[in-house]
This record gives structure tokens, C-alpha cells and sequence, in this order.
């Protein structure tokens, strides 16, 4: 179980590092709790926390105030290395590439052995099927698809009890959603792995167990999609208000 208690995130308008009235509050005395084994997706405005909010689960910001809570110990203060150790794993938007590094260097590194049936039984579950593909360098010279798979590849290898996919989709065309999709709910049920998905699309909104709209750093909602779609079809991109009569109102967009 992983839960947040009241917890909170503040960044300096200024880049000072003293609290001030000026301070940015993105996330405010948040809290929720993830069931083993279920299937989440945040969602919600641009900028209202969503991808802040996962990076303070998995370690990668540091809490304001409050506690996260995962298995029934405190980790509001572990790394992110000790957070990974104990089962919680992050999968970025924009994955890292590393020049002169091997797809087969980076999934033994995660699987924790370098035994080729173990890598060749990891790469085939997020659809690789050739073994030359464990020696591409994973670099600039890989398309958005590729690194995709390395990432999920590297997450998968590491058997997380927690997974953390940020916008999974990005760079990977439309025919590929679908199967990710597929792929993230598989191992959800097959390793009864709590997956949480930061995303827009629809296609991982409608696979979640549970559906998590952020709004100005709070819960602003927290069920299924269908309860969902009267509040998102609110966030559209203009609104039209007493502030938004002309076509070319410039203030019509968030």
C-alpha cells in the first residue's frame, strides 16, 4: 500500500531558498491512497501537479511537508535509490539516451543478471521479438518508439511493486498506444503491480481502476472516467465567459 499523507510541494518564484509569500505552492495537503495491484491514472489542466506529484512519490522532488507511506514505513526520506530498492520505479516522459550504451547494459543493470534467456523473456513482453535489438545503442539514432520499449523494458525488468509512467505515450505514434495499453494492464494483473499513468490520452483513462483529476495541486475528483467527463469537458482549452466573447480574446486560453 502506498499512501500520502497531507503532503505538500512549494518551489521559490524567486529561486530563493527561504520560504516566502512569493513561494509557488504546486502541490497543497494532498492526500491518497493506492491499493496494491490497481491500475491509476492522473490526469488533469497543464500545470495543475500531475508529473510533480509522481516525482515526489518516486523521490525525484523533495516533499514541502506531509508523508509518503509505502508498506507501512515512512519513505518521505529515502532516495530515490532506496525508494527503487524498496519496489518503486519511474518511467520519464522523455527517457534518457546514453551514448555508447547497449539496450542489453542497461535491461542487465535493471534485471539484475546478464543471463541472455532471462533478457530475451523481459524484451519479447513488451513486443521485441529480435535478439539484435538487445545491442542497439541507445542513443539519438533510436526513434520515439524504440527508447519507448527500452524504458518499459527496464521498468518491467526490475518486478516493481509500484510502476510510475509519466506520459508514457509521448513520441510514439498511434498505433503503439493500444498495445502499450494493453501491456501496462497485463503486467498490472500478472504481477499485481500498482501501476500509476500521468497522462491526457484516453486510451489509459479508460483502462484505470481509478482516474485522479488534479486541479491546482489538490484531488479534484477521484473515480471512474465516466464520472469524470462533465468536469473534464470543463478544462477545455477556452471557456466562454465574460472574458471570452471576441474569436481572438486573448484571454479565452488558460
Amino acid at each position: 500500500m502506498l499512501e500520502l499523507k497531507d503532503i505538500s510541494f512549494r518551489t521559490p518564484e524567486s529561486g530563493a531558498g527561504t520560504q516566502s509569500p512569493a513561494d509557488r505552492t504546486i502541490i497543497q495537503d494532498l492526500s491518497f491512497t493506492f491499493e496494491p495491484g490497481s491500475f491509476y491514472a492522473i490526469t488533469g489542466p497543464n500545470g495543475s501537479g500531475k508529473t510533480t506529484l509522481a516525482k515526489l512519490i518516486m523521490g525525484i522532488n523533495e516533499l514541502t511537508s506531509g508523508s509518503i507511506i509505502f508498506n507501512g514505513s515512512d519513505i518521505s526520506n529515502l532516495s530515490i535509490h532506496e525508494r527503487s530498492n524498496a519496489g518503486i520505479v519511474y518511467g520519464f516522459q522523455h527517457p534518457a539516451r546514453f551514448k555508447g550504451t547497449t539496450f542489453r547494459d542497461l535491461l542487465s543493470i535493471a534485471a539484475g543478471s546478464d543471463d541472455e534467456d532471462k533478457l530475451v523473456e523481459i524484451i519479447s513482453r513488451v513486443g521485441v521479438c529480435s535478439l539484435d535489438f538487445l545491442d542497439k545503442s541507445v542513443d539519438s539514432k533510436l526513434s520515439g518508439g524504440e527508447i519507448k520499449k527500452i524504458e518499459l523494458a527496464t521498468v518491467i525488468a526490475k518486478n516493481p511493486k509500484v510502476a510510475i509512467y509519466d506520459e508514457p505515450d509521448t513520441g510514439i505514434d498511434l498505433w503503439t498506444i493500444g498495445p502499450m495499453v494493453e501491456l501496462l494492464k497485463r503486467e498490472q494483473k500478472d504481477n499485481k503491480t500498482t501501476t500509476i499513468v500521468v497522462s491526457h490520452n484516453k486510451a489509459f483513462l479508460e483502462a484505470a481502476d481509478t482516474l485522479l483529476l488534479i486541479r491546482e495541486g489538490k484531488i479534484g475528483y477521484s473515480g471512474d472516467l465516466a464520472g469524470a467527463l462533465p468536469i473534464l469537458e470543463d478544462l477545455s482549452v477556452c471557456t466562454f465567459n465574460e472574458l471570452c466573447r471576441g474569436e481572438d480574446n486573448a484571454q479565452c486560453y488558460r
